[in-house]
């Protein structure tokens, strides 16, 4: 196979020092600043800015409506119709979950209880949400549903400990998910 060098084209004054790049971006700048004193910012009316450019007012303005489809937020735990746990600490997501952000401890369900015949649930099951990546693998490997991705995106507070989502925390979040849960199956 032969070899083909590749001679790299000569530059001239202007492009050595990025002169007509940087003229260039000028231009695009001056027109969008103009479009946007004219009110005329390509995206402004979706967001319903209130104010110059497509600059969304957060507080008072949020993304919910915006959010498409695929949008994956913060990991909660759901129940089912009934309240009861659809988790069986199999630990699947905790394992792999890339960046660690889960911690399970099983724990057994008592024997008079009527569904023992579920060898587990989660007695501490916790998301560190500052280590979470929202990648949604959780979810993937969940044989039982149990946890989802919600499209909340405001997850926010003022010290790391508030950051670690408990199993309590996740419960309220995550509400109930109605539908087929392999646990609870009489033919399982």
């Amino acid at each position: 196979m032969a070899v083909i060098k590749v001679k790299r084209p000569e530059l001239n004054a202007g492009e050595k020092f990025y002169l007509g790049a940087i003229v260039k971006g000028f231009f695009i700048t001056m027109k969008h600043a103009v479009a946007s004193l004219r009110n005329k910012t390509r995206g402004a009316k979706d967001m319903a800015s209130s104010g110059l450019g497509a600059t969304m007012q957060f507080p008072e303005q949020k993304w919910d409506e915006h959010m498409p489809e695929y949008y994956r937020g913060a990991p909660a735990l759901v129940t089912d119709e009934q309240d009861r746990e659809r988790c069986v600490s199999c630990q699947l997501c905790e394992f792999i979950c890339p960046p660690k952000a889960i911690a399970i401890t099983p724990g057994e369900i008592p024997s008079d209880d009527p569904w023992a015949k579920v060898e587990k649930r989660p007695k501490e099951f916790e998301i560190d949400m500052t280590r979470c990546i929202y990648c949604g693998m959780c979810e993937e490997v969940c044989p039982e549903q149990a946890i989802y991705l919600r499209k909340d995106y405001l997850i926010s507070g003022l010290n790391r400990a508030e950051m670690v989502h408990d199993k309590k925390r996740l419960y309220e979040i995550g509400g109930k998910r109605v539908g087929l849960v392999n646990k609870w199956n009489e033919l399982k």
